[in-house]
């Protein structure tokens, strides 16, 4: 398959800024990455628009685009919304899930379970969007399904830092996902398999929140600004 010149922009620059190539606060310069891809300035300019739809770049006056800053109110904010969309979109799937499709996903979460010894928080944030996507994906309704998407993009930059601040976090998440995906095997009410996938997910965050705030790096949300 061809892809389109947009098409390979978005891709070539949203990979460095999930890679962590560009962090956050760098300053994308639309001539320069036409020149380095080969092609002119629109379908980057067009890619880039994409990229401020996602939440992952932002255009300042006088300034131009810039790989967005995630701050801790805006991560708080995302993780309980893709506990939303993610768990209701987990929900409308599993009636379209085969036994195969769980299998898939539990032999991506067995690759998860065997990283933990030797924990690597960037190869364990990918297998955990992988094992999610298997979920998720089969979703029948398009605009839920488009809010995960951009949910998971909207936390990229923040994704690897979570595992990698709270390690412990991760033996719990792999060992919930053994739960959600019995839940849908044994039939399980939506409803219940929503509140899992999204407490899941809201479980990650708090973990998180928690352990900053034990670190004294950030105050606790409930206490105001």
């Amino acid at each position: 398959m061809v892809l389109s010149k947009s098409e390979r922009a978005y891709q070539w620059v949203r990979g460095r800024i999930t890679g962590r190539e560009y962090a956050a606060g760098h300053r994308l310069v639309l001539g320069t990455i036409a020149d380095e891809l080969e092609m002119s300035v629109v379908p980057v300019r067009e890619a880039i628009r994409r990229l401020e739809a996602e939440g992952l770049v932002s255009f300042e006056r006088n300034v131009g685009a810039r790989v967005v800053f995630l701050d801790e109110s805006e991560y708080v904010f995302a993780m309980q919304t893709l506990g939303v969309v993610e768990g209701s979109a987990t929900a409308l799937s599993a009636p379209l899930l085969t036994a195969e499709d769980l299998d898939r996903a539990l032999a991506v979460n067995d690759r998860m379970q065997a990283l933990l010894d030797d924990f690597d928080p960037h190869e364990f944030t990918r297998l955990n969007q992988r094992f999610h996507s298997v979920l998720y994906e089969p979703c029948p309704n398009p605009h839920l399904l488009d809010l995960v998407h951009r949910g998971w993009g909207r936390l990229a930059h923040l994704r690897d830092s979570s595992f990698a601040f709270v390690p412990g976090r991760a033996r719990h998440s792999v060992a919930e996902h053994v739960e959600i995906i019995r839940l849908i095997r044994s039939g399980a009410d939506p409803l219940e398999i929503e509140l899992a996938a999204r407490n899941h997910r809201w479980r990650t965050m708090d973990a998180f929140l928690a352990a900053r705030r034990d670190d004294g790096t950030a105050p606790n949300p409930s206490e105001g600004p």
